[in-house]
């Protein structure tokens, strides 16, 4: 891989672990401060023998041997929080190589691992543990529980995600270490280290290129993906068990968040243990000439069937709870409860149910019966019903209501925007005569951005905000969370809506070189790429500065929720913890 590149990573990720550490550190000194010391329980929370007496254990025993449902929360989010920077620094590469028409930055294996590495850091090392990340801190607090109802195996499913996500970036880690120790070693040494090549497959991983391949690494990377889904199956089942053994309050009453992880978690049991069985196969075609996806066996396309059964209710696995974050913090700062509970909560469990009928919209040019094409196209129009629910009781909730634009509020106004143009170019992709024409260009990478970096971070971010004052004891600068909502706002909408317009003027995607009269649209999407980066630098700065010196929160209704009934449990716990 190009020198540069290995040096910006190696030099973005040091940065990110040290800002972990420090952030663990705070993270101690501020709950010892806050929480008092309770006595032992049998659960393995508290464990006894250290210095202090009963209580957690200091420094970082307590973060390798926790079982308490917030300290594992808030793993889950660090981890997220590093794969969004590993994950962004590859987009950053690949925005660089594509400023000019010609490969003149890195050269074209390495475009092809960028993008590859890109897209499954984001989607299996990002957005989902961002996500388990909220549900193991909040879901306990928002039922009523004392814990996940599996502490252990919560602990052991997060613990799985650092090594499946070293597995599957060893490619460039083994790199890196391979040029470190050849002016010591020599080349001999270094040689075994550079075999390991970052894969170059393309995230969905099609045979029969992935099955033919000589590269090591995809081997690896292969076993990586299958540990993130056992990991990711195990947080599933304790969600599930948790809300219906441990919640203590009645089904009707169920905040909406809980119901959108509730969902998630079931998508999750169906989904995933399938994406793990087409990995096991490949892998064996790989490692012992079996022949799963080979012409004279299942064939190539029976990839594609299986990975998409995966993929599209994925795409729901990962926009569900974004969506109930969206509705759990609109009615707080629009003054007036959720319009339609009932018909967001049914469009949540309808989105479910349907996401797994839509997959082979994906599959529309490879010459499948037109009978089952128009039949997936169906169902794939269909699914925009409940999403359109959704947005439309989002906006009756803002209608004449008392709105107060701070940051959560902003991030969840400009993802219902993001949404409305992702969803809309969505359902022209639904249709078959528009997708034959637009299908692999830059239109479908627009459409899914528009979902995975609109909607779904901007939940995230409003979600961050909204909560900081839990996590942290203290407060935020609201002018630099303004300032990054608007950055990341502008480079959200003119990067991807530039994609849409190159995908309609015919450029396909997944190249490294186009023709030159594509450059200006070019040019426009890495500039809006460059401001989303320069959105994240802010955030970063405002949430470390923020958490080492930010004012202490006193009050636990920073938000002044008490006024319109909004003060819920979590915001009750946080009350009674500053108590």
């Amino acid at each position: 891989m190009n020198l540069l590149g290995e040096a910006a990573a190696g030099v973005g990720l040091g940065l990110a672990l040290v800002a972990i550490a420090l952030l663990l550190a705070r993270s101690l000194n501020m709950e010892d401060a806050i929480e008092p010391k309770r006595t032992p329980k049998t659960d393995g929370g508290y464990v006894s023998g250290f210095p202090t007496g009963y209580g957690k254990p200091t420094g970082i025993i307590r973060w390798l041997t926790t079982v308490d449902h917030k300290d594992i929360g808030l793993l889950y989010l660090l981890l997220g929080s590093v794969a969004f920077f590993w994950g962004g620094m590859d987009a950053m590469m690949i925005r660089t190589e594509l400023f000019t028409p010609s490969v003149d930055v890195w050269n074209s294996t390495t475009y092809n691992g960028l993008f590859t590495m890109h897209g499954l850091t984001m989607l299996f090392f990002f957005a989902t543990p961002v996500i388990f990340g909220f549900a193991n801190y909040f879901l306990p607090l928002l039922i009523g529980a004392d814990d996940m109802a599996f502490p252990r195996i919560n602990a052991i499913a997060f613990w799985l995600l650092p090594a499946a996500f070293l597995l599957v970036r060893f490619g460039l880690v083994s790199d890196i270490f391979g040029h470190v120790i050849q002016p010591v070693l020599g080349n001999a040494a270094a040689q075994a280290f550079f075999t390991l090549e970052p894969p170059t497959t393309g995230w969905t991983m099609y045979t029969p290129l992935s099955r033919q391949q000589g590269n090591p690494m995809i081997n690896v990377m292969l076993l990586g993906l299958h540990l993130s889904g056992l990991s990711t199956t195990m947080g599933a089942v304790n969600i599930i068990v948790t809300t219906f053994t441990l919640k203590d309050v009645e089904w009707a009453e169920l905040d909406i968040f809980s119901w959108t992880l509730l969902t998630q978690a079931g998508l999750v049991l169906f989904a995933f243990p399938l994406l793990g069985s087409a990995i096991l196969m490949l892998l064996f075609d790989r490692v012992f000439g079996t022949t799963f996806f080979a012409l004279n066996g299942g064939g190539p396309l029976l990839w594609q069937n299986l990975f998409w059964f995966f993929g599209h209710p994925e795409v729901y696995i990962l926009v569900l709870p974004p969506m109930g974050l969206i509705s759990l913090i609109i009615p707080r700062f629009s003054g007036r409860k959720l319009f339609g509970f009932k018909f967001v909560v049914y469009s949540t469990l309808a989105i479910g149910v349907l996401s797994f009928g839509v997959w082979a919209h994906h599959m529309f040019t490879t010459g499948m019966d037109p009978r089952l094409r128009a039949s997936f196209m169906a169902v794939s129009l269909a699914i925009a019903v409940p999403s359109a629910v959704k947005v439309f009781n989002w906006i009756s909730t803002m209608w004449n209501g008392n709105i107060r634009l701070t940051a959560p509020m902003l991030f969840c106004v400009g993802s219902i925007a993001t949404f409305i143009i992702g969803g809309v170019t969505g359902v022209f992709l639904a249709s078959i005569p528009v997708d034959l024409v637009l299908h692999d260009t830059y239109y479908v990478v627009g459409h899914f951005h528009l979902i995975i970096m609109g909607l779904i971070p901007f939940a995230i971010f409003a979600a961050v905000y909204f909560w900081f004052p839990i996590f942290t004891g203290r407060m935020y600068n609201e002018f630099l969370a303004k300032v990054h909502f608007w950055l990341t706002f502008i480079g959200v909408m003119l990067t991807f809506n530039t994609f849409i317009v190159l995908g309609m003027v015919g450029l396909p995607r997944r190249y490294a070189s186009y023709p030159p009269q594509f450059a200006f649209l070019q040019q426009v999407a890495t500039v809006g790429a460059f401001i989303i980066a320069l959105g994240t630098l802010v955030w970063v700065w405002n949430m470390l500065q923020s958490y080492r010196n930010g004012p202490v929160v006193t009050d636990a209704d920073v938000w002044n929720l008490k006024e319109h009934g909004f003060f819920s449990r979590e915001w009750q716990w946080f009350e009674e913890r500053l108590e």
